[in-house]
């Protein structure tokens, strides 16, 4: 019996009319559910916090849109637990299903029928004084960017070590390949295909006009130096998590050790997704 854990977009009641739906017809099919405890109470069985449903479910299926995806995404760490994105958000450019899609795709997960799409994941340290203060991962990017009142950044950048360059800018972007079409991609970055081993580094309004972004290995560590004064500068993990910088910090970018797992249920085009979802190619 395959035990499957439901996300959703919280405080929505969308999400909670389709678990409605979907919560019976998985447990006819005899597998075991775990939902969220404010969806467990509307229907009356037991519930589970996320960190729960990531360690007891061999699937996770996500009701809402990229970002509940990077959400949970980031949950699932350890895990590495395959998962299943519905889309009831806008772009919804990470998730594989829509609503209207939710049991064909269901099924097919059931059968087998689906493939299992790993993409990297980054890790960042950040070290002060010689000691890590904190960690995160990102799916997305690790961003370090200034407040509205904040001068231009000095970010001296090293690559194994090597020296790089100071990039003075407003900041500057730490991409996978996923999210080579988030904020990089805004900030003039290249799109990368999404199973590519590689990172991309985008400055952010850099003021030097021969500064471009770069793209390195996957193996590569990247550390930044944050060489400017650090009144409101932040590090940013996927846009959804911050941290404040001071003066001297180092931020210290990895592949992260374990790697998020999609589920693709139906046969896909990356190109007519792009096509389609960022409109390339039209005028």
């Amino acid at each position: 019996m395959k035990t499957i854990g439901i996300i959703s977009k919280p405080r929505r009641s969308e999400p909670l009319e389709i678990i409605r739906r979907i919560y019976p017809w998985l447990r006819e099919r005899g597998c075991s559910v775990c939902v969220e405890p404010e969806i467990a109470k509307a229907l009356g069985v037991e519930g589970f916090t996320p960190a729960e449903i990531a360690a007891r479910a061999g699937i996770v299926v996500v009701l809402g849109g990229d970002g509940t995806m990077l959400g949970v995404a980031r949950l699932m760490g350890e895990h590495s637990t395959p998962i299943l994105g519905v889309n009831l958000g806008g772009l919804g450019f990470i998730t594989e299903a829509t609503k209207e899609q939710v049991f064909d795709a269901l099924e097919n997960v059931l059968a087998g029928r689906y493939e299992l799409e790993e993409r990297i994941m980054l890790g960042a340290d950040v070290m002060r004084n010689g000691a890590c203060i904190e960690h995160f991962t990102a799916l997305n990017d690790v961003v370090i960017n200034k407040g509205a009142l904040a001068r231009i950044m000095d970010l001296e950048t090293l690559v194994d070590g090597s020296y790089l360059t100071n990039f003075k800018a407003d900041g500057l972007i730490v991409a996978t390949p996923t999210g080579s079409t988030a904020y990089s991609l805004s900030a003039g970055g290249p799109i990368i295909y999404p199973t590519l081993h590689c990172i991309v580094l985008t400055p952010i309004c850099s003021h030097t006009l021969t500064t471009r972004p770069i793209v390195l290995p996957d193996e590569a560590t990247v550390e930044i130096v944050l060489r400017s004064e650090s009144e409101h500068v932040y590090l940013t993990l996927d846009g959804q998590q911050g941290f404040p910088l001071k003066r001297g910090d180092i931020v210290r970018v990895h592949k992260y050790r374990c790697k998020t797992q999609f589920i693709i249920p139906f046969c896909r085009d990356y190109f007519e997704v792009i096509r389609s979802k960022l409109k390339w190619g039209e005028r």
